[in-house]
């Protein structure tokens, strides 16, 4: 891999639809492939975010933002991504809270506990584990399959707007003086996206908010901030 991609999200909401699109990642290579007992983490990490936090709301009013830009462009009526929101938000509006049939699961509850504590999934703390470790592949990629399909109301229309707002975003190339790159914009921005050439032997560390945003690359080697000029390209989403 030449080009590396560094997001950056500028408000709670989005840093939350982040995270929860990243679990949604790592849940769908665990339904693929067999990885025993580490499917778990991703699915605990789902549960706590959307035990502390109530998406549905604010979930809602962006996809009715969303079908609001769509329509308003006269050759998207017609357009698949409003027949996908519409439909996710009809799920949204009918389904229960996400996760709270895990939480009276028995099973998944005593892992749950157990999972916080390090080094406590060996077979005389969760001999239940053991058992169902034991089960064929396919049998518990159906139960994974089942658990994990408790929070698709939630998880697909997040992937779909955020990948409905990067393909709205342009790249332009820049260039950082020593290292270090600000700009202002008079419009909200909600994402900032940077890719970079891994030949530069940098990372960028993004800061701001909604109107400025400022970008400090750093040598990984040395891990102190570059003095070089660094070229890279930008895309900002609002």
């Amino acid at each position: 891999m030449s080009e590396l991609l560094f997001e950056q999200p500028l408000n709670e909401k989005v840093r939350n639809y982040l995270r929860l699109e990243h679990l949604a990642k790592q849940l769908d290579t665990h339904l693929e492939q067999d990885h025993q007992q580490r499917c778990f983490y991703p699915l605990f990490a789902l549960c706590e975010l959307t035990e502390r936090c109530d998406f549905r709301s604010e979930i809602l009013k962006d996809i009715d933002r969303q079908l609001s830009l769509e329509s308003s462009d006269l050759a998207a009526f017609e357009s698949p991504l409003i027949d996908q929101l519409l439909d996710y938000r009809e799920q949204l509006l009918s389904a229960e809270r996400p996760g709270i049939h895990l939480k009276q699961n028995r099973f998944i509850s005593a892992l749950r506990q157990r999972f916080n504590m390090p080094g406590t999934c060996c077979n005389f703390d969760l001999p239940q584990l053991h058992y169902w470790l034991s089960k064929p592949w396919h049998e518990r990629q159906q139960d994974y399959e089942q658990w994990v399909n408790h929070f698709r109301c939630l998880l697909n229309p997040i992937t779909l707007m955020l990948s409905s707002s990067r393909e709205r975003c342009e790249y332009q190339p820049e260039v950082a003086p020593a290292g270090f790159f600000q700009r202002e914009s008079t419009q909200a921005l909600s994402l900032i996206r940077v890719k970079l050439h891994i030949d530069n032997g940098c990372y960028p560390t993004i800061s701001g908010h909604r109107n400025r945003f400022a970008i400090h690359f750093v040598q990984f080697d040395q891990q102190k901030h570059s003095q070089q000029p660094i070229e890279f390209l930008l895309a900002t989403c609002d």
